[in-house]
């Protein structure tokens, strides 16, 4: 996809980080060039996977503009959105672009009145006129299954955390925005009304086309919820492309790892996290070659002393050596 078709174009990004004590300190690439795409012209939810540590909650903070990256770009609508300044330009993105936390009951103050969170976004977004702001608050309640009776002087501790969440993503909506960045939305919330989020997500992409990128650990709601999800490794992305053929037919190792593990949401970092690593992790993070190189039963020699590049394979782009060896075979076979 070319880029000035492009909704959003992750470039090359890199976040490094200097963990560890005075005399042990070391660098780590939360995330580590990294690039994707996602088109203006087609609304889709893009999954990022992996278990904790793996740098989607980095990504996502890269995004919505909460962390600098040490390097690359980030495009919105071709335009860097890395290093604005210009209060009115800021804006406009954060109208563009909306978070939705985690923990719904850490995203509302237990003290104020929910009804009063959304007047005043609607207020900083949907100018001052009161019928107006009455009007889409009550249509993105709506839409979200709610109503304005149901909340109006109510405080978060009287909502179950499936409504709250609904509060959550009625707010961020309220600024119209084109793209979404939720932050395993429905990982608090209890298990009987997770797919009502879910579907709340689905129903926004579909008959509302919304983008959203939508960080998980549950690989069934991935395939649920996807039109394409990425597979991250240590900071990396390690498999991209069609959900289906991603988690049905997965070609890296570590993918096929995730599936068989059927890993369960459990409480990740939040938004403003400190990194701390086990001494596992940070051996993958520092360790030369492919960083799933220690856990991999079909490792090569070459694994463990060389970063594999990206290989393109069967609408899909896989980071792993043995699909480079594959790919050097195919085309020595057809010549």
């Amino acid at each position: 996809m070319s880029h000035d078709k492009a909704l959003l174009s992750i470039q090359n990004i890199t976040k490094i980080y200097s963990v560890g004590g005075l005399f042990s300190r070391e660098r780590i690439s939360a995330v580590a060039d990294v690039s994707l795409t996602m088109s203006a012209e087609e609304p889709e939810i893009l999954t990022l996977a992996g278990e904790s540590g793996s740098g989607k909650t980095t990504l996502a903070r890269m995004v919505l503009r909460l962390v600098e990256p040490t390097s690359g770009r980030i495009l919105y609508k071709g335009r860097n959105i890395i290093g604005i300044r210009n209060r009115k330009e800021q804006m406009e993105f954060m109208q563009d672009i909306q978070p939705i936390f985690q923990n719904p009951f850490e995203t509302f103050n237990p003290l104020k009145e929910l009804d009063r969170y959304l007047f005043e976004t609607a207020r900083n977004y949907r100018g001052r006129e009161e019928q107006s702001i009455d009007q889409r608050i009550e249509s993105v309640l709506n839409l979200v299954g709610l109503s304005m009776e149901e909340i109006r002087g109510r405080y978060p501790h009287e909502l179950s955390g499936g409504q709250l969440q609904r509060v959550s993503v009625a707010r961020a909506l309220i600024a119209s925005p084109l793209l979404l960045v939720a932050d395993e939305p429905v990982s608090m919330i209890d298990a009987s009304l997770r797919m009502s989020v879910v579907n709340l997500f689905k129903s926004l992409k579909d008959e509302h086309k919304v983008s959203i990128i939508y960080i998980t650990h549950d690989l069934a709601t991935a395939y649920y919820i996807s039109d394409r999800i990425a597979i991250m490794l240590r900071g990396h992305i390690v498999e991209i492309g069609p959900v289906r053929k991603v988690l049905v037919e997965a070609l890296h190792p570590y993918t096929r790892l995730l599936k068989e593990s059927i890993l369960q949401p459990h409480a990740e970092a939040s938004w403003d996290e400190e990194i701390t690593l086990s001494t596992m992790e940070a051996r993958e993070f520092t360790r030369l070659g492919c960083k799933f190189a220690g856990r991999c039963d079909s490792r090569l020699p070459i694994c463990e002393v060389s970063d594999p590049p990206i290989t393109h394979v069967d609408e899909r782009e896989v980071k792993c050596w043995l699909y480079v060896e594959q790919e050097k075979h195919r085309v020595v076979s057809s010549l």
